[in-house]
């Protein structure tokens, strides 16, 4: 049952929040709440939306489709993150991205490991990135096996998803809003095994964009991952304040472009290796014939 509008469930029987951050996701949050709208769970849950400074229609689609919205002007998805649980009601919240589509059975597989496990304070589990480059079709999936074969062994995550993780309302440590990047799944997954045992489940995917993937293997590895991610958290946790800001929004036509770019040059490559291989091949065919006149 989704808990919406003035009819809705009291809070006491709200099972589920589901949190979804979003800064100028317009283009991509209706799939993404299409689909937490038509979760199979038979528990009574709501979906919210935080709009966290937007400058387009964000909050509009949102609300079109019926779910709660609340704003938030502090641009940082640790700050809008730790806004939207605040402002839930559930006894269970739920955390993905606005560009993230989540199975149906996401809140039922969620709901069961709670309900097997009372002293679970978390579960986690993996996502898959939508029409990736072949890397990112390639690597993730492998490490988030390693995850799960590490956490089956020690009983320890070293990675969690902010795109498919949820967590134990009543005694939540919080999130550490000075962080940026990787705040919202280095420290959150150190702060979660701090407050006690986080489950895994590595067979619940979500799919993910793959739009920041777009520039290019090298921009991912040093800007996206080495710099707003990697040395963007190292910083902050050092310092204990912002140091790099949040990473600028990668729009999904933004991406297009990039990927057409990337397309074009990789056909040019092609085109002119293949050129220079036919030229050698007839070169060499030609100074054979020579030596046998």
């Amino acid at each position: 049952m989704i808990a919406t509008g003035p009819g809705a469930p009291a809070t006491r029987d709200l099972r589920f929040s589901v949190v979804v951050p979003a800064h100028d996701e317009a283009a991509d949050l209706g799939a993404a709440l299409d689909a937490l709208l038509a979760q199979d769970v038979d528990a009574a849950y709501e979906v919210l939306v935080v709009d966290n400074a937007s400058t387009d229609a964000t909050a509009e689609v949102a609300r079109s489709l019926g779910v709660r919205v609340v704003a938030e002007p502090r641009l940082g998805v640790c700050q809008a993150r730790q806004t939207g649980v605040e402002a839930a009601r559930g006894e269970l919240i739920a955390s993905t991205d606005a560009d993230s589509v989540v199975p149906t059975d996401w809140l039922r597989r969620l709901d069961a490991r709670f309900r097997a496990d009372p002293g679970l304070v978390a579960v986690a589990g993996p996502c898959r990135y939508a029409d990736p480059p072949w890397w990112a079709a390639v690597f993730p999936p492998a490490f988030f096996v390693v995850v799960g074969r590490l956490h089956a062994t020690t009983g320890r995550l070293i990675y969690l998803t902010a795109t498919n993780v949820a967590f134990r309302r009543e005694g939540f440590p919080g999130y550490d809003v000075r962080l940026t990047q990787g705040g919202d799944e280095v420290d959150l997954r150190r702060r979660l095994q701090a407050w006690g045992r986080v489950a895994w489940d590595g067979g619940t995917v979500v799919d993910t964009s793959s739009r920041r993937m777009d520039f290019g293997l090298a921009h991912t590895v040093v800007v996206s991952f080495g710099y707003h991610y990697g040395l963007n958290y190292a910083l902050g946790r050092l310092l204990r304040r912002r140091v790099l800001g949040p990473a600028p929004a990668v729009r999904a036509d933004e991406a297009r472009v990039a990927r057409r770019w990337r397309r074009g040059w990789r056909a040019v490559l092609l085109t002119a290796t293949a050129a220079l291989v036919v030229r050698a091949v007839r070169r060499r065919r030609d100074q054979d014939e020579g030596r046998r006149g």
